[in-house]
C-alpha cells in the first residue's frame, strides 16, 4: 500500500493516530472487531493495557493472515467500556502500539459504549486495511 498520511496544521496536532491517512492498493481488508480473546475464546488479563495488548496482538494476526503488515492499515476504530480509564492508561497503550504496530499510524477514533460482546471485554479494535 502506498499510504499518505495528511495532518493539516489547521487541525490539533496528532498524538498516536492520522488525521486522514489516503491508501493507495489493490486490496481491501476489513477486519472484525477483536477483543482479548485467547484462541480458547476466553478473554485474557484483568486490565485494559493487558486486554488492549492481545486485542491488537490479534488484530495483527488477522492481517497478517491476509497478507499485510501494521503500516497498511488504514484506519482502527477503538471501543472501550470507559474512556476515562483510556485516558488513564494513554501513555502505556501508546508505547504498547508502537512496540505491536510501529508508528505508521491509522486514521483512528475512540469510542465509549455500555458493553462489548463478553462481558469481561473492556476494549475491541477493528478496522481495514489497503495492501498493495
Amino acid at each position: 500500500m502506498t499510504a499518505e498520511r495528511l495532518n493539516p496544521p489547521e487541525l490539533s496536532p496528532p498524538a498516536g493516530f492520522s488525521h486522514a491517512v489516503v491508501a493507495t492498493g489493490t486490496r481491501v481488508v476489513f477486519l472484525a472487531g477483536q477483543t482479548a480473546l485467547d484462541t480458547d475464546g476466553k478473554i485474557t488479563g484483568d486490565t485494559l493495557p493487558a486486554q488492549f495488548a492481545q486485542a491488537l496482538t490479534n488484530l495483527l494476526t488477522a492481517l497478517r493472515a491476509a497478507g499485510g503488515t501494521p503500516a497498511d492499515l488504514a484506519r482502527v476504530t477503538v471501543y472501550a467500556t470507559d474512556v476515562a480509564a483510556y485516558r488513564t492508561h494513554a501513555g502505556e497503550l501508546g508505547r504498547t502500539w508502537r512496540e505491536l504496530a510501529g508508528r505508521d499510524y491509522p486514521a483512528m477514533a475512540v469510542v465509549e459504549v455500555v458493553r462489548l460482546w463478553d462481558e469481561r471485554a473492556l476494549v475491541e479494535l477493528d478496522g481495514f486495511a489497503v495492501l498493495p
